[in-house]
């Protein structure tokens, strides 16, 4: 195995460019035997600036690893997909001012998130940007290289993996690190290693119930509950420890995620004293930041400062499993990582319903296990929201005003279906050259 080739569609991403060339260029924990001598990356971004940024940040690191990899860079992906081994997207339709507009627009009509990126109004909005773009990479994806490993990281995860593995020929993987993330977070309570635990989950991708944490094949409930018990009022996630005792498992991804499946429970983004999306988790400060990350890797791209001396450093990030799934993958070898695949393994959920899972990363493809019988109670959330994502991706794909609205009033952020038609619009209107389904 001489020679393979990764392909990034969404490259202007740049700090996930970052983390997936330093992890490429350093190798894989799992299948390193099997790890290509040589890549070829493949950078790919519709925004000339952003995908200038990514090159040169790119270059800059493999020569700082003196390593032996080809770069390829377009605006157009089907110059780079011939040949891909591994593709991986990770666009966002309008990136960060779109995002600020799907969370603007909705607080007028009372509806207040702390990201907007899965479900609620931002999430369903996000949704009609996102999908038609994706099926129209996963068709090029299929035909340009169909025996390409196809991952994607955007959002929302569940509606656009569902979306393209209904329309198209090519087969999705979603990845996530929101699994990952939460098991850290109760091993830090529990007192003991992450790398030393086992764990099993199940759901949709930012609604995945924790079921099993396990050290040393004893459960770890027990000394996570303790710790609790002891922190008290410290101990933050206050939504998701609620839903712990009331469903006996954790949800994935804490409370910044899982409120916005419950929105009936937030009226007017109340959370705890502070509003979602403006004093809690401030989705505006979010975008800032992002802005200024952004600018500081600019820089470092176009050579004005030195490179980040810890950017080789393996750190937890949304990039942080796909190369030891890809060396998996490449050698066989059978490891488990949580990764959304059309359900094919809970009989409660409906055939083909992108669930998150416990996932093999095999020669032969993704495989999923099946997960312990779950309580009616966990699997009424799950299916409930697989359902709105159901009704997501068919506005989106069949460009239906109505079916919008539907999915809106299915979610539960708005009560009223002249409130939802309103919000309907004024979106269409903000993001109107982003959707055109919608003309």
């Amino acid at each position: 195995m001489s020679e393979k080739k990764i392909v990034l569609i969404g490259a202007g991403s740049v700090s996930f460019t970052a983390g997936l060339v330093a992890d490429v260029l350093c190798g894989p924990s799992i299948g390193r035997g099997c790890w290509p001598e040589q890549w070829t990356i493949g950078l790919v971004d519709i925004d000339e600036r952003a995908l200038g940024v990514a090159r040169g940040l790119t270059r800059r690191m493999v020569e700082a690893r003196g390593a032996a990899c080809a770069i390829e860079a377009s605006t157009d992906r089907c110059e780079v997909l011939p040949g891909a081994d591994v593709v991986v997207t990770t666009i966002g339709v309008g990136g960060r001012r779109a995002w600020a507009a799907d969370a603007r627009i909705p607080r007028e009509y009372g509806v207040y998130q702390p990201v907007g990126d899965t479900v609620m109004a931002g999430g369903i909005s996000r949704a009609m940007r996102q999908i038609p773009p994706m099926v129209a990479i996963a068709n090029d994806v299929a035909r340009l290289c169909p025996n390409a490993h196809f991952f994607n990281y955007g959002n929302p995860m569940a509606a656009i993996c569902r979306a393209v593995n209904r329309a198209t020929p090519a087969r999705v993987t979603g990845l996530c690190h929101g699994v990952q993330g939460t098991v850290r977070y109760l091993c830090s309570l529990a007192g003991v290693p992450y790398s030393e635990t086992s764990a099993l989950y199940f759901g949709m991708n930012h609604l995945t119930w924790v079921t099993h944490v396990t050290h040393g094949g004893e459960s770890l409930w027990p000394r996570i509950e303790a710790r609790c018990a002891e922190l008290g009022d410290e101990l933050g996630e206050p939504f998701s420890w609620e839903l712990y005792r009331a469903y006996g498992a954790f949800p994935a991804v804490l409370d910044r995620h899982v409120v916005e499946f419950f929105p009936e429970f937030f009226p007017q983004g109340a959370y705890y004293g502070k509003q979602l999306g403006v004093g809690a988790y401030s989705i505006e400060s979010i975008i800032e930041g992002g802005d200024k990350h952004f600018e500081h890797l600019a820089d470092q791209a176009e050579g004005r400062v030195p490179l980040d001396a810890g950017i080789f450093e393996r750190t937890a990030g949304e990039h942080e499993a796909l190369i030891d799934i890809v060396g998996s993958t490449f050698a066989d070898a059978h490891a488990v990582f949580p990764m959304n695949v059309p359900n094919m393994t809970v009989p409660q959920i409906p055939t083909g319903f992108v669930m998150e899972l416990p996932v093999l990363a095999t020669s032969a493809g993704r495989i999923a296990t099946t997960p312990p019988l779950a309580s009616p109670g966990l699997l009424a959330t799950i299916s409930e929201a697989l359902w709105g994502v159901e009704i997501t991706v068919d506005a989106a794909l069949q460009g239906s005003r109505d079916l919008w609205v539907q999915a809106l009033l299915y979610d539960r952020c708005v009560i009223s279906e002249s409130t939802a038609r309103r919000l309907v619009d004024d979106l269409i209107a903000a993001h109107r050259e982003y959707l055109p389904q919608f003309a």
